[in-house]
């Protein structure tokens, strides 16, 4: 299919009804409700030198050094954002370019999700009320994972980009632990870029059953083959042997491999007294440092946290895991990090038992952040040290482009980088008046105000709906597959969940 062609179940303009009034169901006052313009994108898709100016909008920039513009015009050409500004029209920037009315809009950079294990999507909410570490790990990576084929690795992953997309979150990154051959790997890395978000691929093999072994040689092949405008590649491991031996446990062997390739490095299951001693075990061999995240963090040692903040190891946060699956010490480690200097990128971690948007984290840990520092404070004279709305914001957006190693490339709206960004619906009966962008954006939002969706400067998302998408057969192509899985694994008929 040309790219200018559209498929009757993308339409974005089906849907609402129009009533007798002439009123549609849902309103979006956007230049989004012109069929004609987004005909006009697809068309001219491919051409490096197309210009798309947004003009009127409220623009959060993220970046310090521009702030946030109360009514702001933002140009994109190809794929980079080219300026930012007042009026920009005047300036001759809708010379030659595709204007887009953003009115009554927030444009702001996409969200960052610095941590999810995107192949378990099929298997969504199937535990929702897991009580600790030790019934994930026993079904979804002990039952669940071994019967996995390539297949259901492109199914799981592909089906959750498309919802980071349609909920704004524009850079993913997939901490793929069930790399099981090449081909497992394969078809995790092509659901990313088939998806169109932009998408780091974390390889990592398997907790247990049987595999290849291709890993961490096959990581080589990847970086070669996957690195791109939009894919980078980065070594994927657990801070300790504890549940899944020493192979997969960083150390100097994997950090020497990561090193070679000139990658980033990603590990997860950091908590507790033992991920403490191993975080003071890399500080003396001399493993820290920026290119290495540290994810969930709870739990953790004052020295753990001194050696990290010291050498400019980054830290994902997974708010709502840490909290609803009980690791550690249950508290996102915020307070932690930004006493040593770190901020922190957010994280989505498991869809079989947490939520898959970013407004849910950025919530969950605004909200627990403040409870703690006014409960830490209660009955004394001392003030809490609360965060804000703009702190959340800067986690997962500026502080998870570089969690990623992306900071020069996405995370901010800033002229030079890529054009990762949404347009944001504020009329909405949810968001209406207007008063506070950052706030409306944190606290008013969901997936339903992501009006318009860009990932380097591609249209992903248009006047509400995700493009390209066959919505009937990713639905059966979920179903199919989960059903498979479960049968495979012997689930008993109590936890099947009922058919999409």
């Amino acid at each position: 299919m040309s790219s200018d062609q559209f498929p009757p179940h993308a339409d974005p303009y089906a849907g609402p009804s129009v009533g007798a009034d002439g009123a549609r169901a849902v309103h979006r006052p956007t230049d989004t409700a012109r069929r004609p313009l987004l005909e006009r994108l697809r068309r001219t898709a491919a051409d490096p030198r197309r210009r798309i100016l947004f003009t009127g909008a409220t623009v959060l920039t993220m970046d310090p050094a521009l702030g946030t513009l109360d009514v702001g015009d933002l140009l994109v050409s190809g794929s980079t954002i080219s300026a930012v500004g007042t009026d920009l029209r005047a300036r001759g920037a809708a010379t030659d370019a595709i204007v887009v009315d953003a009115t009554g809009t927030i444009l702001a950079p996409g969200f960052v999700d610095t941590h999810r294990h995107a192949w378990q999507a099929q298997l969504r909410r199937t535990m929702p009320d897991v009580n600790d570490l030790a019934g994930y790990v026993s079904t979804t990576l002990a039952e669940f994972a071994p019967v996995y084929r390539p297949h259901d690795m492109y199914v799981g992953t592909r089906l959750a980009a498309l919802a980071a997309v349609d909920a704004g979150i524009t850079t993913m990154l997939d901490f793929s632990h069930n790399s099981r051959s090449a081909a497992h790997s394969d078809a995790a890395v092509r659901a990313l870029v088939d998806s169109g978000i932009r998408g780091v691929h974390a390889a990592m093999g398997p907790h247990f059953g049987a595999w290849d072994g291709q890993w961490p040689a096959d990581l080589a092949r990847l970086h070669t083959q996957y690195t791109g405008s939009r894919t980078t590649v980065r070594l994927a491991a657990l801070a300790t042997d504890r549940i899944a031996g020493p192979g997969l446990a960083y150390g100097p062997e994997l950090a020497r491999r990561a090193a070679d390739l000139g990658i980033g490095v990603s590990v997860d299951a950091v908590f507790g007294p033992e991920s403490s001693e191993a975080i003071l075990r890399w500080e003396r061999q001399g493993l820290l440092g920026e290119h290495l995240t540290l994810i969930h963090a709870t739990g953790l040692s004052p020295d753990a946290w001194r050696a990290i903040g010291a050498s400019g190891t980054t830290v994902s946060l997974a708010p709502t895991s840490d909290a609803q699956i009980g690791l550690e010490n249950a508290v996102p480690a915020v307070d932690e990090a930004l006493a040593v200097g770190v901020r922190p990128g957010l994280s989505i971690d498991v869809e079989v038992a947490l939520a898959g948007d970013m407004f849910t984290q950025m919530r969950a840990l605004h909200t627990v952040q403040r409870m703690r520092a006014v409960n830490g404070t209660y009955g004394t004279d001392r003030e809490p040290h609360r965060i804000d709305t703009h702190d959340v914001l800067d986690f997962a957006t500026r502080q998870g482009a570089r969690t990623c190693g992306l900071a020069d490339v996405t995370g901010t709206l800033t002229p030079g980088k890529q054009a990762d960004l949404l347009m944001i619906t504020t009329d909405e009966i949810n968001n209406l008046p207007l008063n506070d962008a950052t706030g409306t954006v944190v606290l008013g939002c969901d997936a339903r105000n992501i009006d318009t969706v860009l990932v380097g400067g591609q249209v992903r998302k248009w006047a509400g709906r995700v493009l390209d998408v066959d919505l009937p057969l990713l639905r059966a192509e979920a179903a199919v597959s989960r059903d498979r899985i479960l049968r495979a694994a012997g689930s008993t008929a109590t936890r099947h969940p009922r058919t999409g």
